[in-house]
């Protein structure tokens, strides 16, 4: 299998996604620059974490124009698996590659800790090995990580599957007190009607030594070899 990590200007958590991959798999893993106008080839594209232009406008308003954007859209809407990690999956909403957007967290402030995630669909490229119910413990840093879209669209997306990741307590409750950023209804990351396209905003990409406390993300990128693995995409 050939990951794909794209670096913009800003982006700070693509040398640690390679890494983490080049750690977990015997796998190609290849950069990818924002005017880059082909994939070489990835089968997964992963758009990281950081501040993309400077998060100029909004976080990920800028990125989505970059000349790559078309490549991975094109790749996308052929099934291909795309991960969009923390500003990665600012790009992809801003994007129209998954639905409703991020903005300023609600208490106004930078938060940057572990959080505790419970997966609540299977029907996606990064949950696709996991248990429903399953929780995992990862890192969050963002400013902008509050999740919102229309209460119709929210709906529609609890009823078709499309919240994969949920923030809750040790308990497993989503409860406000769970919540890190105010997302509705504690939404930690989404899907594609198809499943290929996947957002969160935690770092699975920080969880995969025990030296840093958590291996939870290694759940994430051995669902996304899976989901390849299964689909050839």
């Amino acid at each position: 299998m050939r990951w794909g990590v794209v670096t913009f200007p800003g982006s700070n958590d693509d040398r640690d996604t390679r890494s983490a991959l080049a750690r977990l798999f015997d796998d190609e893993v290849v950069s990818l620059w924002h005017k880059d106008r082909d994939l070489g080839g990835s089968d997964c594209v992963v758009l990281p974490g950081g501040f993309s232009y400077g998060d100029y406008l909004r976080a990920g308003a800028i990125a989505r124009l970059s000349p790559i954007m078309d490549a991975v859209g094109t790749h996308a809407r052929a099934g291909g698996t795309v991960l969009g990690i923390c500003n990665g999956f600012q790009v992809l909403c801003e994007a129209g590659l998954l639905p409703g957007a991020l903005v300023m967290n609600r208490g106004l402030r930078f938060v940057c800790r572990d959080v505790t995630l419970r997966v609540e669909s299977l029907a996606s490229a990064a949950t696709a090995s996991c248990a429903s119910g399953d929780r995992l413990r990862v890192p969050i840093k963002h400013g902008e990580g509050c999740y919102v879209t229309s209460d119709e669209a929210l709906a529609r997306l609890e009823a078709d599957a499309q919240v994969i990741f949920r923030y809750v307590d040790a308990a497993g409750e989503a409860g406000a007190e769970a919540n890190p950023n105010g997302s509705a209804h504690n939404v930690a990351g989404v899907r594609s009607e198809r499943g290929n396209v996947v957002g969160m905003m935690p770092h699975p990409e920080h969880a995969v030594d025990p030296l840093l406390g958590s291996t939870d993300g290694r759940r994430v990128f051995e669902s996304i070899r899976a989901w390849v693995g299964r689909s050839g995409a």
